[in-house]
């Protein structure tokens, strides 16, 4: 049996090399969906199939560690398949943590790979999770016809979403390559509209520190306005202009970097100006200056 037992686990991490060695050389879905984070994935799970074929015994719980992995990348595969299928609209209640574009350690020194770990597994995936229970019971009250919570859970919804989708922002906006300064038309409407890049900083620099209590600094383009501003939000929705669009966020939630900086917010605000992934916001400006309304 014993002997029966190895050859089956030899078996199944042949068939797995194969399946992992197919995903990093032609599977073009995930090279065109969250490539980074599933090429590295694959890659952590052919090491450990190779490791694991190469010993003397291989043993079981091993075998099914690598099984649950390798159903866990199948599962996020297919997810993103299945959302392109969709053209990208989220189902109600089906919201979905991103995956980091990054290692969690990828952003040291500046921000800790404890601080990222925290903030990205627990911070964010509880906006997701708050979100998605909060579009469930508003279908509920369509569907029953009882909106007696109704301003609650409209409530939950402006705070979990607006934290889902500023944090997914907010890890595209820094970069392990990010900081030094923007260019092209980013950099021209930066100075026509506050008078040059330092001036710029300072004032993103100042608000960010003056945020009352938690909440975020906020590079914003202003379609009725027609340039950029700078804005606060307090707890994610309060305080905001809604016919803005974010460019750049900073999150000054105190989860974002007491870990590190404990109660020294300038310190975080100043080293995270090397991380500032221009590229990304950059691309937004690019899309976001697109839409313009007429002017009041």
């Amino acid at each position: 049996m014993i002997k029966q037992n190895q050859l089956v686990f030899k078996q199944f991490l042949e068939d797995v090399e194969e399946w992992c060695l197919d995903i990093l050389t032609t599977d073009q879905r995930v090279r065109n969906d969250h490539r980074n984070n599933w090429l590295q994935e694959t890659r952590g799970i052919l090491k450990r199939v190779q490791d694991a074929a190469q010993s003397e015994y291989i043993y079981e719980p091993e075998v099914l560690d690598i099984k649950k992995c390798v159903e866990e990348v199948a599962k996020g595969m297919q997810s993103v398949i299945d959302g392109r299928v969709n053209n990208g609209r989220v189902p109600i209640g089906q919201h979905k943590l991103p995956p980091l574009p990054y290692p969690y350690n990828a952003l040291e020194p500046y921000i800790s790979r404890d601080i990222m770990e925290l903030h990205h597994l627990k911070h964010h995936k509880s906006y997701v999770d708050g979100l998605n229970k909060a579009e469930m019971k508003m279908l509920e009250a369509r569907e029953t016809g009882d909106f007696d919570l109704i301003k609650h859970w409209e409530r939950e919804a402006a705070f979990h979403g607006s934290g889902h989708y500023l944090h997914t922002m907010f890890w595209d906006n820094m970069s392990p390559n990010g900081g030094g300064q923007p260019s092209g038309r980013l950099m021209q409407q930066l100075k026509q509209d506050f008078g040059s890049y330092d001036k710029f900083k300072k004032h993103f620099s100042e608000a960010a520190d003056k945020v009352e209590g938690v909440g975020w600094a906020l590079l914003v383009w202003s379609p009725r306005a027609h340039r950029l501003e700078i804005l606060q939000t307090e707890k994610q929705q309060l305080f905001t202009q809604w016919d803005t669009i974010p460019l750049l966020g900073l999150d000054v939630w105190e989860h974002a970097y007491y870990l590190q900086y404990k109660n020294d917010r300038k310190d975080y605000i100043e080293k995270w100006w090397n991380l500032v992934n221009w590229k990304d916001v950059e691309k937004r400006y690019q899309e976001a200056s697109k839409l313009k309304w007429k002017s009041y």
